[in-house]
């Protein structure tokens, strides 16, 4: 099955891909971790992303685009995938579509995880990170054992500048100027699936089980 998840951050897409990559048995690719790797790894893509990277540019869309199919054509996923980060505009849906319309292929679902942005402030905000590690903890979901203080090196726990409530709105009102063209993109190709998120992680995956339930029987 090839899946895209779209929703803004704090929607919890990341760990509804890993319960989806479980269940399913196919791979979650991040677009943030492969571009980190193709840098690593300096491919021909990696290397040109990293110029964007050092300078702290936006890495375009073509780059993108290229790093992706280097990933999906090296560890030979076509035939599944859960894309998490990609696309991110109009060109990369179309860049994705033509690459699997070049093997008569074509997604399964997009799962747009829609969450109340108050509720996305409010996960966010809770954020904290150690000092020391970086070690990631969330208040409200996973809170350190003693307040502040990290549990696996004692570092003083601080919340980032990127967490602060006025800076995630900001965010969040460029998300939606950026994504509301693609849910426009799918909404035409019948394949996108609203999944409302603001519940418990458990109960948010029964939803999206069902969304599975209902392509698969298509």
């Amino acid at each position: 099955m090839r899946i895209v998840l779209l929703g803004p951050p704090g929607a919890g897409k990341g760990t509804q891909a890993k319960m989806i990559a479980r269940d399913l048995g196919i791979s979650v690719l991040s677009t943030g971790d492969i571009i980190r790797l193709a840098i690593k790894n300096q491919t021909p893509w990696g290397k040109k992303a990293e110029k964007f990277v050092e300078s702290g540019g936006l890495v375009p869309d073509e780059v993108v685009i290229g790093i992706v199919k280097e990933k999906i054509d090296q560890d030979d996923l076509w035939s599944g995938f859960i894309l998490d980060g990609f696309p991110r505009t109009i060109k990369q849906a179309e860049a994705l579509e033509a690459m699997l319309g070049e093997r008569n292929l074509s997604l399964d679902a997009v799962l747009y995880f829609a969450v109340d942005k108050e509720e996305v402030i409010k996960r966010l905000s809770s954020r904290r990170v150690c000092e020391n590690c970086q070690a990631t903890y969330n208040l409200l979901s996973n809170p350190p054992l003693q307040e502040g203080i990290c549990d696996r090196c004692g570092g003083k726990l601080v919340q980032r500048d990127d967490d602060k409530p006025e800076v995630i709105r900001q965010r969040l009102e460029t998300y939606e100027k950026e994504t509301k063209p693609l849910i426009d993109f799918y909404q035409k190709r019948n394949l996108l699936y609203v999944i409302p998120s603001n519940g418990p992680i458990e109960e948010v995956y029964n939803k999206v089980k069902e969304v599975l339930e209902e392509v698969t029987a298509r």
